[in-house]
């Protein structure tokens, strides 16, 4: 379904994000992330330098590398493009994920190790949807865990509605599913 026909415009900004999932034959999961901005005209920054058209802004590629339960091993950064002197200084701070887990609270495990200056807005973005790629990338990650509980991303979106039609369809089991009351002392 394509989107409804634009006003008039005059293009200004592309940002190109991809992101490659691999499973190694050492059995860890790589997953690659490049983020590439560019403009259609050429520009300058003050005191920085002048792009030409198409010309790349910003060229960053990760890959972290994780293990069966989601435990961060390793992370390769590289920033081939970049507006300003002190930027590959943030690629050093990345290594601070190592031995964090892809998944609940991903955001705020980046924010804490990453956020503000110690580190770089557009590695934080990659950083950002990465985990939902390792997500499809494990061809596992959909069943149910083996202690009964439902798989993490039930509850997460509309489709995924403990009490909607896909949930009732694919996993049956977990159908209406509430999770258990806490114990309050």
């Amino acid at each position: 379904m394509p989107l409804p026909p634009p006003q008039a415009r005059t293009p200004m900004h592309t940002r190109r994000v991809e992101y490659r999932g691999f499973r190694r034959d050492d059995g860890l999961w790589d997953i690659e992330g490049e983020l590439h901005d560019s403009k259609p005209h050429t520009f300058e920054i003050e005191g920085e330098g002048r792009w030409e058209a198409g010309q790349p802004v910003h060229h960053m590629r990760l890959r972290v590398t994780f293990d069966e339960t989601m435990v961060i091993r390793d992370i390769a950064v590289a920033m081939d493009a970049h507006p300003h002197g002190p930027c590959p200084e943030a690629m050093a701070p990345m290594q601070r994920m190592v031995g964090e887990v892809l998944g609940k609270g991903w955001r705020q495990t980046i924010q804490r190790h990453l956020g503000g200056i110690q580190g770089c807005t557009h590695l934080r973005e990659l950083l950002f949807n990465l985990a939902t790629a390792a997500f499809q990338t494990r061809s596992d990650s959909f069943a149910p865990p083996a202690d009964g509980r439902p798989p993490q991303h039930l509850g997460q979106c509309l489709a995924w509605d403990f009490n909607g039609p896909v949930v009732e369809k694919v996993y049956p089991v977990f159908f209406r599913w509430q999770p258990p009351a806490s114990r309050v002392l």
